[in-house]
């Protein structure tokens, strides 16, 4: 029964260690584990995790909606109904928004979901975990409707 016990120690000392390894070697956490998330420009560095994520994702959004042209959706000729694009990117141990990728059912619209990405400003504060700075990697959804109806009947009116 010693034998167990003593195997179960190790068993569970081990997996720490490799845990904290990875920590160091690969600095990279979820923004949803993260002890402190990154800060974004313009939200409170006092505020709770909870409060900071909320604002961070308020204020990402805001400059989406402001920046992002859904125009290109007609241009394109996309049918009407809902767009969906997603959107991954990290912010690293400085603080910069770095490696963005977006699939979307166009590529001009991927291009989009890039270009505004990069207008993010680099954060106040990366995420820190344990006292480090870490890169946090993101995941965001854009979506809007596209609506051809009031083009078909500007023409009709023509």
């Amino acid at each position: 029964m010693k034998y167990i016990y003593t195997l179960l120690i190790i068993l569970i000392s081990s997996s720490i260690i490799a845990q904290e390894n990875e920590i160091k070697e690969n600095p990279e956490l979820v923004f949803e584990v993260i002890e402190n998330v990154p800060v974004y420009k313009g939200c409170d560095k006092t505020l709770s995790n909870a409060e900071i994520k909320k604002c961070m994702s308020y204020k990402i959004s805001e400059l989406i909606s402001k920046n992002f042209n859904i125009r290109i959706a007609n241009k394109i000729g996309l049918p009407n109904g809902l767009v969906k694009i997603n959107v991954i990117f990290k912010i690293d141990k400085h603080g910069k928004v770095t490696e963005i990728s977006s699939r979307a059912p166009h590529p001009e619209l991927e291009k989009e979901a890039i270009r505004v990405i990069k207008l993010i400003p680099d954060m106040e504060r990366p995420g820190i975990q344990r006292g480090k700075p870490v890169t946090v990697p993101y995941s965001l959804p854009i979506n809007f409707m596209v609506d051809n109806s009031s083009k078909k009947s500007r023409k009709k009116k023509n």
